[in-house]
């Protein structure tokens, strides 16, 4: 069986589009695989759960039975993508444990392969937070989301290499629209007989940019 991919949303910050990340992966995971594992780690941001109830499982790292759980979850070679919003609130005490037990091991060593992909901001917070993770995770498992609604300009220098994955900046109006707990990024891109609008490019950008981070990672395990 190949490796497992486990994708882990995360950012030290609150309000930079992780929950919108994580929707759109775990909506392209379901059309391309017809499965997929999410877990929703959050306090007061808006909730994965609410918009893939179906798909989505709340988690929790604050306390020793809820880490275990979690991880019992994950570590399994089963062929189901996990796709994780991870809560800023959480960020730490996630990485903190991931270290401890020593988790990318244990994952390599049962075929999963976990992907971080760490949402960038300008501030102290998330400067601090970057280079935690690149002591911890390889640099073919770390991946920085250049989600252009929160970064409006270059990244900061430290996270500008690497792999990167940009999200391009949506009107107002479209970014109220997808906001919606009924919109769908796959039943959109159906049902939208019209390729050229701005919002059917933007979700099959987005979605490119999932399959082509997907087959580097195929590359690199073969």
């Amino acid at each position: 069986m190949s490796a497992t991919p486990i994708y882990i949303i995360c950012s030290p910050r609150p309000l930079v589009g992780k929950t919108l990340l994580a929707r759109l992966l775990s909506e392209f995971l379901l059309l391309k695989n017809g499965t997929v594992t999410a877990f929703d780690i959050n306090l007061k941001e808006p909730s994965l759960l609410e918009y893939l109830p179906r798909i989505t499982e709340t988690a929790e790292v604050d306390n020793t039975f809820g880490k275990m759980a979690l991880m019992d979850r994950l570590i399994v070679n089963d062929g189901v993508a996990k796709v994780i919003d991870l809560g800023f609130h959480a960020f730490d005490e996630f990485f903190t444990m991931t270290d401890e037990i020593g988790f990318l091991k244990e994952a390599a060593r049962r075929g999963v392969a976990p992907i971080i992909l760490f949402v960038a901001d300008t501030d102290r917070v998330s400067a601090r937070g970057y280079p935690m993770l690149q002591e911890q995770i390889p640099a073919n498992a770390l991946v920085t989301i250049d989600n252009e609604h929160v970064v409006r300009g270059e990244l900061p220098p430290a996270m500008g290499h690497g792999r990167i994955i940009r999200v391009p900046a949506l009107p107002a109006f479209l970014k109220t629209y997808i906001d919606r707990l009924n919109f769908s990024f796959t039943g959109y891109l159906r049902q939208e007989k019209d390729s050229s609008t701005e919002l059917h490019q933007w979700i099959r950008k987005n979605y490119s940019s999932f399959r082509d981070l997907e087959l580097r990672l195929l590359l690199q395990r073969s």
